[in-house]
């Protein structure tokens, strides 16, 4: 798939908010304020506290969806108190009283501003390392405002401590930024997946806007607008912004780049391409008429096109509107209201900020160990390779090859290691037998990595890794992700350097379609 780095965007019609400076064509507003270069945590990946303003840092250095480095040991949550929409997109379909599905717009229990605060109180007094709430849905945070604004009012006088998120698509945004700032709601998620309406007109069926439902390229027009205008509002309060946007195979993969410099260009901190969930089951306009997802390829393909435009996240996990724990994770299951009232919640800020101090202290020898395994690679000989890797958190290679639901991939050379995004797979290892028949899957889901790092794995699929050109690692297990990699990297150089091996480039790989949490 080629994208034009010429590519010339298609904004000019979008009215700018006056007093607002937006240069599209020069790319005067960046959303990351950053003097380090590509790769840093304020870009949602891995530097950190010299690589951008104070204020930001300290908004961002616990963030797991707007920190890379930060999602391998801080936790989010979020509330479901917003069951009505304003669209329909064609990828979206909302269910309720579901459980076995991980994507955005599926929840077990709709809860009333009460009952949530009061899950986020017995939530982060268990999970300490909880930093973040978010009102994701399971519809649009801003089609329901009341629930919406009364949840942060209550959070904000009770748990100030926690950072307040919310997710829209956009279409009411303009009318409650000034609410947004009132409850000191400081990362706004606005999925944007196109500022063409032609485009737009292949995504979203209807808006329902000023009392009444309006369709196809004029319903797209009025979003895009509202969108536009209420993303420049935000940065104009200084609130940051995460844009996402869903690559659709066909319709707006090419486009995506157009997205990238129109968001960048009004301010937007990142920009997270996630994949599209296409899979027929899950009852979406586009799963049931055969509407793909992209490749593994395919997405990086996007992805690496729009660097150098607004800043990427790739560590995204399309969570579900009532996720709970790390990115990755989900501890929901712990937290139902049944379950909350049987529980003694103590909500003890000082108790948190100590437990957080040790996070910190971890993430920062993570940190560490990563520069140091970077300064003993030697010169950079142009290779690049990516490697998989099996983790529970905590930024360390410590998980059983047979226990991984997803594997993390990382992108390394002798002087970077860039997070790639992540593989979700079927577990291999069930009921303590492993499940022969789920190899190849998994396999495929890994097919472009070099090596997959783990604390342990068994016989069987270390045999069908070697045979499908996949080195299995154990040798680095327990320690952090990075160094582990890079050692791991500076051998396999080595072997390569003196014939021992020779290096071949890899395949692509197939990212799981579906989102169901059952093996």
């Amino acid at each position: 798939m080629a994208i034009s780095a010429e590519s010339p965007a298609s904004t000019s019609r979008l009215r700018p908010l006056p007093g607002i400076k937006v240069e599209v064509a020069g790319q005067a507003a960046s959303g990351c304020s950053t003097t380090g270069g590509e790769g840093k945590a304020s870009c949602g990946s891995s530097d950190g506290q010299g690589d951008m303003p104070a204020e930001i840092w300290d908004k961002v250095k616990n963030h797991p969806c707007y920190s890379e480095e930060a999602h391998h040991h801080y936790a989010r949550m979020h509330v479901a108190v917003a069951p009505a929409c304003n669209i329909q997109c064609n990828y979206c379909n909302r269910k309720y009283d579901c459980s076995n599905e991980s994507r955005p717009g599926v929840v077990s229990q709709k809860l009333t501003p009460d009952q949530a605060v009061k899950k986020v109180l017995a939530v982060a007094s268990e999970i300490p390392q909880m930093t973040v709430l978010g009102i994701a849905g399971p519809g649009d945070a801003l089609a329901n405002p009341a629930k919406t604004f009364e949840t942060f009012r209550q959070l904000q006088e009770q748990a100030p401590d926690i950072k307040l998120c919310l997710s829209t698509n956009g279409l009411a945004l303009p009318d409650y930024v000034d609410e947004i700032a009132k409850y000191n709601v400081d990362h706004v998620t606005i999925t944007i997946n196109m500022v063409d309406p032609d485009v737009g007109a292949q995504i979203y069926p209807w808006i329902f806007y000023n009392h009444k439902r309006i369709y196809g390229r004029e319903a797209a027009e009025i979003l895009t607008e509202r969108q536009m205008l209420g993303l420049e509002m935000l940065t104009a309060r200084g609130i940051l912004t995460k844009i996402n946007s869903v690559l659709i195979p066909g319709i707006n993969d090419e486009h995506l780049y157009e997205v990238n410099r129109a968001v960048k260009a009004r301010g937007a901190f990142l920009h997270n391409i996630m994949p599209l969930i296409s899979e027929a089951e899950h009852g979406t306009y586009f799963g049931l008429n055969g509407q793909r997802g992209p490749t593994a390829q395919e997405l990086k393909d996007v992805q690496d096109a729009c660097m150098g435009g607004a800043n990427l996240m790739r560590h995204c996990r399309q969570c579900r509107a009532d996720a709970v724990g790390l990115l990755g994770e989900d501890r929901s299951d712990e937290f139902t209201l049944d379950q909350i009232e049987q529980m003694d919640v103590v909500y003890d800020i000082e108790k948190r900020r100590a437990y957080q101090e040790q996070v910190e202290a971890e993430r920062q020898a993570q940190h560490a160990a990563k520069q140091t395994a970077l300064s003993e690679q030697g010169a950079d000989d142009g290779m690049k390779v990516l490697v998989a890797v099996a983790t529970t958190g905590g930024g360390k290679v410590n998980q059983h090859f047979g226990h991984a639901d997803e594997f993390q991939i990382y992108e390394l050379t002798a002087s970077s290691t860039t997070f790639v995004g992540h593989r979700r797979v079927d577990l291999y290892c069930q009921g303590g037998y492993g499940e022969d028949e789920q190899l190849p899957s998994i396999v495929n889901a890994i097919n472009d990595c070099h090596a997959v790092l783990v604390s342990k794995i068994g016989a069987c699929p270390r045999d069908e890794l070697l045979a499908a050109g996949i080195e299995p690692v154990e040798e680095y297990a327990h320690e952090f992700i990075e160094k582990a990699a890079l050692g791991w990297f500076a051998g396999y150089r080595a072997r390569v350097a003196s014939g021992e091996i020779t290096h071949i480039p890899r395949g692509d790989a197939a990212i799981r379609q579906g989102a169901f949490k059952a093996a």
